[in-house]
């Protein structure tokens, strides 16, 4: 249709609702699927922070909020930084989003002018090249190996900068691969940014879900120069099981906060005004639900990782955060797309293929489901790979 703009015609469809659909469309019939492919806690919202929401809509909070959030939330975000990340912000440089996308849309709108470069560590999270696109921008995908955890060097980023990279978004705990940049290895990357004066768009909303000893660091606190040109994204959907109640933020220097909030008042102007009362009630009261949330996972985690070791034919790094493995696929002669539908066609297994996250050499598989769906998952997983 002519009347689409090209703008929206550069943007690929999303593979990951995708593979959900086709999942949801066999259970729909009946069929028993292993769902391998989620990327949401499979636990329910915890009755603490429904209960702050429900209070919120009985006393008449239904209204219109400030487009950057609630007075109260925007301090309490501001204190958990603090406490959290040692990064000092004033409420006015928080703004609430409708979910972290929305925050990373934002940021990226509001720095990216039409032909700036963006760099992005491949594999990625689905949506970073896509909004870079919707902004006018290139996406500069830069491939990351299983040899370095699937990390971008700050060689890298030099090689591939040009007079007009604009960002670089770093995503730790990543999603797919579950890696975790180390502060030494954030401070070095830091390093090359500010040569440059690039921005750095830092989604840390898998922060939560690190185990043993691994820790995770905000490269914004590394130092004042760097606090200057970090654009740090957070929400309450992984650690908190929130994905359904849209409730993000972005912390950054005000006059890009001051932006980002211009542009959510001519979008969508605030967050669903009670999700908000919500999201107040994870920061108070949330510790304990993390800290049984992130126990749970780290078992799956090493159950997960330990079966995929097993498969002669894969190759598995052992994430350290959030809840992915992403699979080397290569030996077995398929694109991630091909795998996919025949793992679940065939074997009724879902999972996400590595194509849409930039890497066709690989599948990414979730361990957000119980142990049980994770069991018979990867023995089904494991007889697709002997056939091939």
């Amino acid at each position: 249709m002519d009347s689409i703009s090209s703008r929206v015609n550069k943007v690929a469809p999303s593979l990951t609702l995708s593979v959900t659909n086709q999942a949801k469309a066999l259970k729909a019939r009946g069929e028993e699927v292993y769902g391998l492919a989620g990327g949401e806690p499979d636990q329910d919202t915890p009755d603490f922070i429904k209960n702050a929401a429900i209070e919120a809509l009985n006393g008449g909070q239904t209204k219109y909020t400030p487009a950057a959030g609630i007075p109260e939330l925007r301090e309490a975000i501001a204190e958990k930084l603090k406490t959290d990340n040692g990064i000092e912000y004033d409420p006015r440089q928080i703004v609430v989003n409708s979910g972290a996308k929305q925050s990373c849309f934002n940021a990226i709108l509001s720095v990216v002018e039409e032909g700036d470069e963006v760099i992005i560590p491949t594999p990625y999270w689905v949506s970073y090249p896509e909004m870079v696109r919707l902004a006018g921008g290139e996406p500069v995908l830069v491939e990351t190996s299983a040899d370095n955890d699937w990390k971008i060097t700050p060689e890298q980023f030099e090689e591939n900068m040009t007079g007009l990279t604009k960002m670089i978004i770093l995503n730790t705990p990543g999603n797919p691969t579950g890696s975790v940049y180390s502060a030494e290895e954030l401070k070095a990357l830091g390093d090359v940014a500010l040569y440059e004066d690039i921005i750095i768009l830092s989604d840390e909303i898998y922060e939560h879900l690190v185990y043993g000893e691994t820790k995770h660091t905000s490269i914004a606190s590394l130092s004042k120069d760097l606090y200057d040109l970090t654009i740090t994204i957070n929400g309450f959907s992984k650690a908190y099981s929130m994905t359904g109640w849209r409730v993000g933020y972005a912390a950054a220097p005000l006059p890009l906060a001051q932006a980002m909030s211009k542009i959510q008042g001519h979008t969508t102007s605030n967050a669903t005004t009670f999700a908000q009362y919500g999201a107040l009630a994870a920061l108070k009261d949330g510790k304990g639900f993390i800290k049984d949330l992130n126990a749970e996972y780290n078992v799956r985690r090493q159950f997960v990782h330990s079966r995929l070791s097993a498969i002669s034919n894969i190759k598995v790094t052992e994430p350290q955060g959030a809840f992915y493995c992403l699979v080397d696929t290569t030996a077995l002669g398929l694109t991630s797309v091909n795998l996919c539908d025949k793992l679940l066609t065939r074997y009724r297994v879902a999972a996400v293929p590595g194509i849409a996250f930039g890497n066709d050499n690989s599948i990414r598989i979730s361990y957000c489901t119980t142990l049980d769906v994770l069991n018979e998952g990867l023995s089904r997983f494991e007889e697709f790979c002997k056939a091939h």
